[in-house]
């Protein structure tokens, strides 16, 4: 029927360009969806791309706050490790201070010990000395008694006498020997 109308009107009609008819009823339908969209579809997408703009905002911000805790925590990380190993020298420093310090206080122990042993000993060799010079002057004060008796033929039992002939006797022996001593040096 178009083809009719064209036909009957006598005129030639441009396919390019539409009736006014068709154009109106386009452009009303055109704008009521258009409407319809505005007002129910795009409060929805604006709202939808908000939320994402700020899940992506807020996830940047919490990604950077995240990264600053992380740093921190990592820089009082270092900071405690460094302190703990600074207290670990000092305490490493503290204790080799402290083993010398009981290295030589036992050295010295030793040393009083040692002296104190060796005293005793040089104490315990003079009161030995003392008692075998003691104890041999009287045996051989007895003997050199009993050998004078046997050779003189009478009896020298006289305590005194005996005690001061042996001693002037032994006395010049050990002046004998402290002269051999002294020369021999």
């Amino acid at each position: 029927m178009s083809l009719a109308f064209i036909a009957a009107e006598g005129e030639e009609m441009n396919p390019l360009i539409p009736a006014w008819p068709e154009v109106i009823i386009g452009l009303l339908c055109f704008f009521i969806v258009f409407g319809f969209l505005g007002m129910k579809l795009l409060p929805t997408i604006e709202k939808v791309l908000a939320e994402r703009r700020d899940a992506i905002e807020g996830g940047m911000e919490r990604a950077e706050t995240a990264q600053a805790e992380a740093q921190a925590v990592l820089e009082q990380y270092r900071a405690e490790l460094a302190e703990a190993r600074h207290e670990a020298a000092r305490i490493v420093e503290q204790a080799r201070e402290q083993g010398a310090a009981q290295l030589a206080e036992m050295r010295e122990e030793g040393q009083r010990q040692r002296e104190a042993i060796v005293a005793a000993g040089h104490a315990q060799i003079e009161a030995d000395k003392k008692q075998a010079t003691a104890a041999l002057r009287q045996d051989v004060g007895s003997l050199a008694t009993q050998l004078a008796s046997r050779i003189v033929g009478e009896s020298l039992e006289d305590n005194a006498r005996q005690s001061g002939v042996i001693d002037r006797f032994l006395d010049e022996l050990e002046a004998k020997a402290a002269v051999a001593q002294g020369a021999a040096k």
